[in-house]
């Protein structure tokens, strides 16, 4: 039995539901009742009764509640009196690198007004490396736009993104109104590295197609990608963050994916053991709140990508 058990038990006795819990938490919602399990196991009693959808108190709850409420205040006011005692506050963050070029230096902004002195480190690499980091504890919490695999790190989802074909105006693709997989064949492309979100998402949606992609060139360095499709005439299946400012310029032409299957969304990531304090509590916070997709979407040259 832990802190953390006693404050998943007071969550729920005070929510009435796993559900809400696990929202006001920020954890999910196998986590919370993992949590009332153990609780249930190691006193050998049985907190809730479940009813339907509701769960209620039963007299052994109400009495641990009492005693579970009187020990988070004092442990509560612990931390407080601890943390006071040195005022310097840090949060460690990583980010995959399209986040980490387009979402990363705002938030740390939107952070640093909150807490001025707060001393903050950063790691931008691929989601693979990102989820390493998180589980030997190196990073506090994290952004990713891959899929996370193991069971020991919480995800939250909080902004949408969109991949797009991307090649410059002058290249034969620009020249179409529509494309399908099999103008794609002859076409050099430039690609992330593997381990990386963006490429897996691509490369889970053409292996169903069976045609066969010309990667030339691979880059974990946005800077660089862009460069290769303005520059070498590569194309490229890339976040439409990243080329925001070159579609604007009408530099580069994009091409969107149809019924939506190459759309993505961003997660907040971070292990489910982790002590969620108020700076971090005020990040996740400022990152749900962050919302830029109605520019995107009103993004020019809006070719469609028919995938058949």
């Amino acid at each position: 039995m832990t802190i953390r058990h006693l404050r998943i038990f007071v969550a729920v006795a005070t929510a009435g539901k796993m559900c809400d819990a696990a929202d006001q938490l920020f954890l999910s919602q196998p986590t919370v009742s993992q949590a009332i399990k153990e609780l249930e196991e190691h006193y050998e009693v049985l907190l809730f009764e479940r009813l339907g959808k509701k769960l209620y108190i039963t007299d052994e709850g109400k009495k641990l509640l009492n005693y579970s409420k009187n020990i988070l205040t004092e442990f509560d006011n612990i931390e407080k009196r601890m943390l006071e005692m040195s005022s310097k506050k840090s949060l460690s963050i990583g980010a995959t690198i399209t986040i980490g070029n387009c979402i990363l230096p705002y938030a740390i902004n939107d952070i640093k007004e909150v807490y001025p002195d707060i001393h903050i480190s950063s790691c931008i690499s691929n989601t693979k490396v990102i989820e390493e980091k998180l589980l030997t504890s190196e990073l506090d919490i994290a952004m990713i736009e891959g899929n996370i695999s193991d069971p020991n790190l919480i995800s939250i989802p909080f902004l949408k993104d969109s991949l797009v074909l991307a090649c410059n105006s002058k290249h034969k693709l620009a020249k179409k109104e529509e494309l399908t997989i099999e103008d794609l064949k002859n076409t050099n492309f430039v690609f992330r590295e593997k381990g990386s979100g963006t490429r897996e998402l691509f490369e889970d949606y053409i292996q169903k197609s069976k045609i066969p992609i010309n990667v030339v060139l691979q880059s974990n360095c946005p800077g660089s990608i862009k460069n290769a499709i303005l520059i070498n005439n590569f194309a490229s299946v890339i976040s439409i963050r990243l080329i925001e400012e070159e579609i604007l310029n009408g530099d580069i032409t994009i091409f969107r994916c149809s019924k939506n299957l190459l759309d993505r969304t961003f997660k907040i990531v971070y292990h489910k053991d982790k002590f969620i304090d108020s700076v971090m509590n005020d990040f996740i916070n400022i990152l749900k709140n962050y919302e830029d997709s109605h520019r995107l979407d009103n993004l020019p040259s809006k070719k469609l990508l028919v995938f058949k």
